[in-house]
């Protein structure tokens, strides 16, 4: 039994070591444009140690596998060998082209029998320029064949990338060839075209606009489109055809540039950072992988920077696809757009990670893929930045409308207004000795009212602004001085928030009585609003009156007011400016004074002013005041 078992084992090991190899592939008057995968055979070289001079060898001969159709190993830091075997039916052509379509393999080379025994090299990879890869300007690697002739052809390809080795092989006629590259040509151009359309119109937009959700649309657009033009092969071919690819151009910086860009643009679409940090984040964890795997790539490590630009959609696709969905459901309509673009990327992102892995074969389909669901994402990403837009303009014309229904309102009452006066008036014309009298005395009320303040009977704001005026006419003409005194409560609002209302109306009216008793007759007191009130000083010796008048003052408001059984109690801030050392005019007077009142306030308040005594004043500011003639909320 054992001597049995013992033979069968030496069987198996003759049938392992003696696998036959596949017969040449024929080729036919019909055999342009085929795939020769299903042919072909492998042989993994994991320390690249191998060289053409060792394929000759028996024992690395037996090595080969047939591919059984497999045209890309994924991600593996082998080294790959390809042996195809060609041979020709007698009514085909002798002159045929070889295509490998694996278009951003770091290095390939293919070895052809030179006809002495040895063999040539030919090498078609990102790291030589475009003209030096091709024997025909093609897209994809293209290599001329030795004639066939009655022999078989036995070929040669060495193929290493770390970030994912792939090798679709076809055969051509060069007729057939050029007529499928200029159907190429036409369908990516009009991808291209699309893509490109929609990046210069949002370009435009972002100029007009300064959005910042424009602004990464655009780089995303643009990134996606530069990639795209990588993968296809025509940024080689056409844009950067005179040198090696440059790392900032290569499979592992496009699309990492085009992620950071795209989650930043789900970012500002979706509102992330507002009610969603936790997503927002992940996108900038998200963001920060992507610009590691730039760096480690910059440094040379391909294959770990294709790991992490395959691993980190783990993260970033579903938090993109639920934060939409929660945006959609929140009723915002731009994330339905979203989630069809990004859907769209998602499934052709997701065949381009499984072909970079070798899960799925390389076929057109899903070559094209991947460009067509950009040009799609791109038309959904500006449908949801134009409607984004509409829901803003429609917020903006619903906030306007809204504006002149108040507006009109405003204009019926006082339409209404007047021609309830109208009414009035013609009613009491009949009884013209009472009605004149009446509207004297409405007159006279009216116009203390205009210039008096309801609450402590003190002239407002309106009045110390003629009087000032007036004040400061007569000051030129006669070279006097004044002096504008601002004063504030200081402490008001607790006692509002204590005591209530009531309490704070006794303050002010008291507050009003004690300025007018310590104010001169020819000077003006008046209240300006809320607790802040003001004292205009004429006369040669204002500054003097002026610091005298606010000595006593910060006495005698200090003394507590009785309220029932409390005593309320604030303090005052005063802040003065002169005239003419500050300025000539009102607004200039009224901003130096509160100038200085802010002083007397960020200095623990309870104290005066005046503008300048700290040196702060000169020459330049007062002429500036005068020219510029500062506005102010008293105007």
């Amino acid at each position: 039994m054992s001597r049995l078992t013992f033979s069968l084992f030496l069987l198996l090991c003759w049938l392992g070591t003696n696998v036959p190899a596949l017969a040449a592939i024929e080729l036919t008057p019909g055999s342009s444009g085929e795939s020769l995968n299903a042919y072909i055979e492998l042989l993994e070289d994991p320390d690249g140690s191998l060289g053409i001079a060792d394929m000759g060898r028996p024992e690395v001969q037996q090595r080969f596998m047939p591919a059984a159709g497999r045209a890309s190993v994924g991600q593996s830091r082998s080294v790959w060998w390809v042996r195809v075997q060609l041979t020709r039916s007698p009514e085909a052509p002798k002159q045929w082209w070889l295509e490998n379509s694996g278009i951003t393999v770091q290095r390939v080379q293919l070895y052809l029998p030179d006809g002495q025994g040895g063999w040539t090299e030919r090498e078609s990879s990102e790291a030589l320029p475009f003209a030096r890869t091709r024997d025909y300007s093609y897209r994809r690697m293209l290599f001329q064949l030795p004639e066939i002739e009655g022999q078989p052809l036995t070929l040669y390809f060495r193929s290493y990338d770390p970030a994912g080795n792939s090798f679709p092989l076809k055969i051509w006629q060069l007729d057939d060839l050029k007529e499928l590259k200029a159907g190429e040509n036409l369908g990516f151009g009009l991808v291209y075209g699309v893509i490109l359309a929609l990046l210069l119109y949002n370009l435009f937009i972002l100029i007009a606009l300064r959005d910042r959700a424009y602004l990464w649309y655009v780089l995303a657009t643009g990134s996606a489109l530069v990639f795209i033009l990588s993968m296809t092969g025509h940024g080689f071919q056409y844009f950067w055809s005179d040198a090696p690819v440059p790392v900032w151009l290569d499979r592992i910086t496009l699309p990492s540039l085009w992620g950071i860009f795209v989650m930043r643009f789900t970012q500002e679409l979706l509102c992330a950072q507002r009610g969603l940090r936790w997503a927002d984040r992940l996108f900038n964890v998200a963001c920060a992988l992507y610009a590691v795997a730039i760096l480690i790539n910059l440094f040379g490590y391909r294959a770990e920077g294709a790991v992490l630009i395959a691993v980190t959609p783990i993260v970033t696709v579903p938090t993109a696809l639920i934060i939409a969905v929660i945006r959609w459901r929140q009723g915002f309509f731009p994330a339905r757009f979203y989630l069809l673009g990004y859907g769209t990327v998602l499934v052709s992102t997701a065949v381009l990670v499984m072909r970079a892995a070798g899960i799925i074969q390389p076929i057109n389909f899903t070559a094209y893929m991947f460009p067509v669901a950009i040009a799609a994402e791109s038309i959904l990403f500006s449908f949801a930045l134009a409607y984004r837009i509409q829901m803003l303009k429609q917020d903006k014309a619903a906030a306007l409308e809204q504006a002149d229904r108040e507006k009109a309102a405003r204009l019926a009452q006082m339409q209404a207004s007047a021609d309830e006066l109208q009414a009035a008036v013609t009613t009491r014309t009949a009884e013209l000795a009472a009605a004149n009298q009446r509207l004297c005395e409405r007159e006279r009320a009216l116009e203390h009212a205009a210039f008096h303040d309801a609450l402590t009977e003190l002239p407002n704001r309106r009045y110390l602004i003629e009087r000032t005026e007036s004040a400061l006419s007569n000051a030129k003409r006669n070279e006097e001085s004044l002096a504008l005194m601002l004063i504030d409560l200081d402490h008001f609002k607790p006692i509002n928030d204590r005591f209530g209302h009531d309490a704070g109306d006794l303050m002010l009216r008291i507050t009003g009585q004690r300025l007018r008793e310590h104010v001169r007759g020819g000077d003006a007191v008046a209240r300006l609003g809320g607790d802040e009130f003001a004292v205009l000083i004429c006369g040669p010796d204002a500054e003097l009156q002026a610091r005298e008048l606010a000595r006593r003052l910060l006495e005698e408001l200090a003394v507590p007011v009785v309220y029932g059984d409390e005593e309320l109690v604030v303090s005052i801030s005063i802040g003065v400016a002169l005239f003419p050392r500050h300025s000539s005019q009102f607004a200039g007077l009224y901003q130096t004074a509160d100038r200085a009142l802010y002083k007397v306030k960020a200095h623990g308040r309870s104290g005066v002013a005046v503008f300048g005594e700290d040196g702060e004043h000169s020459a330049e500011s007062n002429l500036q005041l005068d020219v510029l003639r500062i506005r102010s909320g008293l105007l």
